[in-house]
């Protein structure tokens, strides 16, 4: 049982973690209302990445879990679906209160299971609950269309329905705020805490039973949701291979899939920029939560003079605290895993082998206590290529690479270069500057003086080219779209004092006299 001076959880599932109590029992799955062990004997340990510390074991779900989980979702949706949309909307009023009294527990969970900092696990929590608070204006999102009159007594209109059972599988470097985008989860394996947490709050809420599953496991429950045949789209956020694959083997079994990918993430520094704040905003979105962003600057290009900046960055970051996430002061918490540090480290030596000048490196970082956390100091390599591997692979840690171009024109054609299409951002004075390069850059979301581009949802997050999969965006206005479908009605009642005579020809509407 969970009691804080926030809310007081009965019967509670075993999901919370607190400082002083570790968890090692295995996760529950949360199958139509009720949390439930696992029949399985297949377990992944769930580590703190700061201790090596076993925190809980996830579940490999079973073949009959799941196959009730989607059978029980099905079965919810039928009725949830004739529930009127305030009762709807009510509920979720009732879970953003829930989530904003919790949001310690919840942050507490990611911090212990991901490594983040505390406060970046309050952004991760506060910018889900913001596409909660969007979701309880779901009414006007859903409303169709109609146009009257097209032909005497007849009118068109169109209704958006619920598409069916959903899915949703989750990456690991937000586990509260992607899974406040999804319906029938599967949470990351490597921290599934705070979707857990979550599904209480949702049920405390008022959802009805089987509305939500979290079901868990690795690639059999994905390959699962892929192929269940009452799963009508799936949502999923991660790297590319995976999300390739879940792409492929979903739409070839006929469901709707929008796929989150990859990105390279590239900054362009105009000479008239305010240079203090500049510095400071590439340093934060550098290398805050370890650089495990999908919207992370992971490229800097510097043009003209501005390449001489490059010491006083190196200053900054060289002042950044490596720690445990818990920890006070702690600026740099550990990536996620042993084998995520080594492949970070590795992509480190293969930039400098690929001619990159390492200004700042972050490799064998120690921190007292926690020596057998997964740490990686911040890292800055100057001076790569396209074929660098820093620079053509996707990191995903706090490493920063840089290059020197001449023109705001170079800076354009090097970012619109890359395959990936996730964010960029331009620090600059100029109106005009500012209005070219948002006209020219071909990527999805673009800051202007903003280092981190990603927008709040009442519109939706829209990364381009390589960075996606499918067609249809997360959250914002395009989120409903992907999760509905529209039925379209043509009704004619006009109003006739006898019946006319049988037509055989082609319905021409817009031309009746």
């Amino acid at each position: 049982m969970l009691t804080s001076a926030r809310k007081t959880f009965t019967s509670s599932p075993r999901v919370f973690l607190s400082r002083s109590r570790r968890l090692s029992a295995p996760v529950q799955n949360f199958i139509n209302g009720k949390f439930e062990d696992s029949k399985t004997d297949k377990f992944i340990d769930v580590r703190n990445p700061a201790t090596q510390e076993v925190v809980c074991r996830v579940p490999q779900s079973t073949p009959e879990e799941l196959a009730r989980a989607e059978a029980g979702a099905h079965e919810a949706f039928l009725a949830w679906r004739e529930v009127p949309i305030q009762q709807r909307q009510r509920v979720f009023f009732k879970f953003q209160q829930l989530i904003r009294e919790n949001t310690e527990a919840l942050a507490e969970s990611i911090t212990i299971e991901q490594g983040k900092t505390l406060a970046d696990a309050r952004g991760d929590v506060f910018r889900g609950l913001e596409v909660v608070e969007t979701a309880c204006n779901a009414a006007t999102v859903l409303m169709g269309e109609t146009s009257e009159n097209l032909a005497r007594g007849l009118d068109t209109y169109s209704y958006r329905q619920p598409l069916g059972v959903t899915a949703g599988i989750c990456p690991f470097n937000f586990p509260a705020m992607i899974p406040m985008w999804m319906f029938l989860i599967k949470p990351s394996e490597r921290d599934p805490g705070a979707t857990m947490i979550l599904a209480r709050l949702l049920q405390e809420s008022g959802l009805p039973d089987g509305v939500l599953q979290v079901v868990h496991g690795a690639h059999d429950t994905v390959n699962f949701i892929c192929d269940a045949p009452k799963i009508r789209a799936i949502s999923f956020v991660g790297g590319n291979a995976a999300g390739e694959y879940i792409f492929d083997r979903g739409t070839k079994n006929g469901k709707r899939v929008q796929a989150n990918l990859g990105a390279k993430n590239h900054a362009t520094i105009m000479p008239d920029c305010d240079k203090e704040a500049t510095l400071n905003a590439l340093v934060g979105a550098a290398f805050g939560a370890a650089g495990q962003r999908c919207m992370a600057l992971s490229t800097v290009l510097w043009v003209g003079e501005t390449v001489n900046w490059l010491p006083e960055l190196v200053e900054r970051a060289k002042k950044l605290k490596c720690g445990a996430g818990l920890n006070d002061g702690t600026d740099v918490g550990p990536v996620i895993s042993p084998e995520a540090k080594q492949r970070v480290e590795s992509l480190i030596q293969a930039g400098i082998d690929n001619g990159a000048e390492c200004l700042l490196d972050g490799r064998g970082v120690s921190v007292p206590g926690y020596e057998s956390g997964n740490f990686v100091g911040p890292t800055i390599l100057h001076g790569v290529d396209k074929k660098n591997p820093a620079y053509s692979e996707e990191i995903f840690g706090p490493v920063l690479v840089t290059a020197a171009v001449d023109s705001l024109e170079e800076a354009i054609a090097f970012t619109n270069s890359s395959p990936y299409g996730n964010g960029c951002a331009i620090f600059t004075q100029s109106g005009a500057v500012a209005r070219k390069y948002q006209h020219e850059i071909d990527v999805g979301q673009v800051g202007i003086n903003v280092p981190i581009p990603v927008p709040l949802p009442m519109f939706s997050f829209t990364g381009s080219r390589g960075s996606i999969r499918g067609d249809v965006h997360f959250y914002g206005k395009q989120g409903p779209q992907f999760y509905t479908q529209i039925k379209t009605i043509t009704s004619n009642w006009d109003y006739k004092p006898a019946a006319s005579g049988v037509s055989m020809s082609m319905p021409t509407l817009g031309n009746s006299k």
